[in-house]
Order: structure tokens, then sequence, then C-alpha cells
């Protein structure tokens, strides 16, 4: 079964073609931009990309796997709504996965790592994964600080992604150079079983973890004496 792979909540903004089979998935094609202030208008184009390089037209999608975040709102809803309207013109089912499960669960090898990327105003999004890749904690939204706590508490050993990079500094703990940003292979092996078995569709439904900066007006100030 040929997935398109679709990710924006961090500057990566990313699209991938890969094929689902009884055996595993094979990556088919891949793009990968790495830009904070073009997500709208990196992704669509990235998307014809990686199904031209694959000799693949949109009928021939039979699902959508999409990063649900963490991430901050502007970049994380175009991958979200990229996905969820491709799905519903072309009638086959979305699958979300937490964008920062596809940073730590190909790390986690024996020991508990943190994933952290960058949340901007000084915060980190973070999770822990167990020693085999299951998330033991978060997703969160704090201060590096309080993440480095957190891990330690549960005995993490190295920390990944664009935030640990960010604030190794505050982290305290030895940094792995990749996957910096999500990874669309881990998101595809983590939505595989699913896919296989023909799970329904499902909502994408982002995780923000905060209010975007931008709200509407409660009440309207008098102009008029």
């Amino acid at each position: 079964m040929l997935v398109l792979v679709v990710d924006s909540s961090t500057p990566a903004v990313t699209a991938a073609l890969v094929e689902v089979s009884a055996d595993g998935v094979v990556a088919r094609a891949q793009r990968c931009t790495v830009d904070a202030r073009a997500h709208g208008e990196l992704l669509a184009p990235q998307v014809d990309a990686v199904l031209a390089d694959a000799d693949a037209r949109p009928g021939d999608l039979a699902a959508i796997v999409a990063g649900l975040g963490p991430g901050p709102f502007t970049g994380l809803r175009v991958g979200l709504v990229t996905a969820a309207t491709m799905g519903q013109v072309l009638g086959i089912p979305t699958y979300g996965v937490c964008s920062l499960d596809g940073i730590g669960h190909p790390v986690a090898a024996g020991e508990p790592v943190l994933a952290a990327s960058d949340a901007r105003r000084r915060e980190v999004y973070w999770a822990v994964y167990d020693g085999a890749g299951q998330r033991i904690a978060g997703p969160n939204v704090d201060s590096p600080a309080v993440a480095a706590e957190r891990a330690r508490g549960l005995a993490v050993t190295v920390v990944v992604g664009d935030g640990a990079h960010r604030y190794a500094d505050v982290l305290g703990l030895p940094v792995r150079e990749e996957p910096r940003y999500p990874d669309v292979m881990a998101l595809a092996r983590l939505a595989a079983e699913r896919i296989r078995a023909g799970a329904p569709g499902e909502p994408l439904t982002p995780l923000y973890l905060r209010r975007p900066d931008a709200v509407a007006a409660t009440g309207h100030k008098p102009v008029l004496p």
C-alpha cells in the first residue's frame, strides 16, 4: 500500500511516500526543507514532488499519516489541514502520530531518552521514551530546566531533537545528533499496524499544548464619549 506521510510540527517541512506491506515499511521518495516561516508555501509542492519522484498519482494512495505535533499553531495546522483535506477528497483514511514519537522512538535502545523540540518562548515540547521506544511521559511544554528535571527522574541518559541542541547547556545530558526533526519513516512505522489492519481513519487532532498568540477580542471598546 502506498502511503503519504507529512509533518510540519517543527521548522522541518517534510513529505514522504512510503510503501507499507506485511514485511515492513519501505521509503519510495522524500522531501524535507528546514524553514520555520514557509510551511504553507513548501508542503503542497513537496507532496507533488514525492508523488512525481515515485511515478505515482494521488489516486494511488491508500492512506495518509500526519504528525500531530506538538508544535506552533501556524506551522502545525498546515500539515494537518493538508492531510485531512486530501484524505477527504480521495476517500482514504488518515492516521495521526505524535511528532515527538518520530524523534524519540528511533533513538531508544535499551535506556530512556528525552525527545525535545523548540517551542519558542524559551520552552521546549518534550516527551520521554523507555528503552523499547514507548512514550512514558509527555508530550508537555515546559522550560528546558523543568524538562531536564523530569527526565532525570525517569533515568534518562540521552536527549535528542532540535530543542536538545538549542538548550544542551540547560538540559545537561549527552545530545544525540540525529534525528533532529521528526523522522517520517518512524511516523510511518508507528502507524503501519493500523494501516495494515485497515483501521478506520482518525480525526487529526493537533497537539498544540498551549493557546495561539492571536485570540479573538472578547469585547468592544467604546470610541465615542
